[in-house]
């Protein structure tokens, strides 16, 4: 082993609110303090209460992907396992999120409020 998982670091153009975003989709706490890095105006976390760690920086001029067209490519998306698909597509889409496809058996794919995708995947 080389390296251990710090963070994921999404790009933004408002990481406050992106993290509380995603603390409304997978709890924890939004700039909990941590010495690895001092949460500002450019640079927010959520600490998740599975343990993982969100990070959010801005980006200037944010251009979000434009799933599925590939000459904006997501690069990378999230996948959250939900029991009740139709119940978390409610609390997601009232917290911020945009349906993007519904179309597949078992999973559905959503744009966070900086457009990137994510999946809720039946578990």
């Amino acid at each position: 082993m080389i390296a251990e998982m710090q963070c994921i670091v999404l790009d933004c153009p408002d990481p406050a609110g992106l993290a509380v975003f995603y603390r409304s989709v997978l709890g924890g706490t939004v700039d909990r303090p941590d010495p690895r890095w001092s949460p500002d105006e450019d640079w927010s976390t959520l600490h998740t209460t599975s343990g993982l760690v969100l990070a959010f920086q801005r980006a200037e001029n944010h251009r979000p992907p434009a799933w599925p067209d590939p000459t904006r490519p997501q690069q990378f998306h999230l996948d959250f396992g939900v029991p009740d698909l139709d119940r978390a597509e409610v609390e997601v889409l009232d917290a911020g999120a945009h349906l993007l496809d519904d179309s597949a058996q078992g999973w559905r794919v959503y744009a966070d409020p900086a457009g990137h995708p994510f999946c809720l995947v039946r578990h």
